[in-house]
């Protein structure tokens, strides 16, 4: 059968007009609550404290604590989604009233890496990446600087924010924020720290002074509280460790700090609910107790 050039147009458009009608699944860009009452800062959740959950039963535990901010693992979201399974995660979330609002820790060793995190950032609707960019040597993770320069060229690209996660006197790279700054104080400012205040502190470096000193790199922070501040100090409840947790708080509005602080309970991996409870408890008595 012979088409017309008119008949053609007509079906083309047609078909067009049946296409944009039906609904593309895709994760939008996520908007965060509000800050916690009278602070500019939001109370959040690492994802890594729930390793060993599936991402229903983390969502309600983070109900029964009323955290509402849950940064993204690839445990309960993996690397390698769709637009469409990140778009289910976001419902998911909704329905137990918290967002997630970044991605991370990823590990990225090599500008493939890097590319890939970035993809899957915009593919969730984030714009805050926690990473750690290294390379390997002799089996080490070790600082990268030339693939810093590409995580820059990609936060440039992407318009996201990039925090670089310290890893403490553990093998690992990027022991403190005060380490971090030395490698990225001339680069693009949406790179900056995810300042784990308990890793900090075990390398010997004071969290609450390098808050105030970095405050304007300082994107995202991962509350915790720790026995000693030296390698062997470990993980306890929020208040029971050795952190001046007032003095962060009142550092924290100093700094006019804006972002997350997530809790990242590392203790109690096959039961953390009753330690995370304890700890976001003592974590907003402060918050009254030290706005009075």
């Amino acid at each position: 059968m012979t088409m017309t050039r008119r008949a053609f147009v007509r079906r083309a458009a047609a078909g067009l007009a049946a296409a944009a009608a039906v609904p593309t699944v895709r994760a939008a860009s996520v908007v965060l609550p509000a800050p916690e009452p009278g602070e500019k800062f939001h109370i959040g959740m690492a994802g890594y404290t729930f390793r060993k959950f599936t991402l229903e039963d983390t969502l309600k535990a983070l109900q029964k604590v009323d955290v509402r901010l849950l940064c993204i693992k690839d445990f309960h979201l993996p690397l390698t989604c769709t637009e469409a399974e990140a778009a289910a995660f976001h419902e998911t979330c909704r329905k137990y009233n918290v967002t997630g609002y970044g991605v991370g820790p990823i590990y990225m060793v090599g500008e493939a890496e890097v590319d890939a995190a970035f993809d899957y950032a915009r593919r969730v609707g984030v714009k805050l990446i926690v990473g750690v960019p290294c390379k390997l040597a002799d089996k080490r993770r070790v600082e990268d600087t030339a693939l810093l320069r590409h995580v820059e060229r990609r936060v440039r690209e992407y318009d996201m924010r990039y925090a670089i996660h310290n890893h403490g006197p553990d093998n690992l790279p990027y022991p403190t924020a005060g380490e971090i700054m030395k490698l990225i104080g001339d680069l693009d400012p949406r790179i900056g720290i995810c300042l784990d205040i308990g890793h900090n502190l075990r390398s010997g470096a004071c969290p609450i002074e390098e808050l105030l000193r970095y405050r304007d790199r300082i994107h995202d922070i991962h509350l915790k509280d720790v026995t000693a501040a030296s390698k062997e100090g470990k993980t306890v409840e929020v208040g029971r460790g050795i952190i001046d947790i007032p003095k962060f708080v009142r550092a924290l509005r100093e700094a006019g700090y804006a972002g997350s602080c997530s809790l990242e309970f590392e203790k109690d991996a096959d039961d953390p609910v009753a330690g995370v409870a304890e700890s976001i408890g003592y974590f907003r008595g402060v918050l009254r107790a030290t706005r009075a």
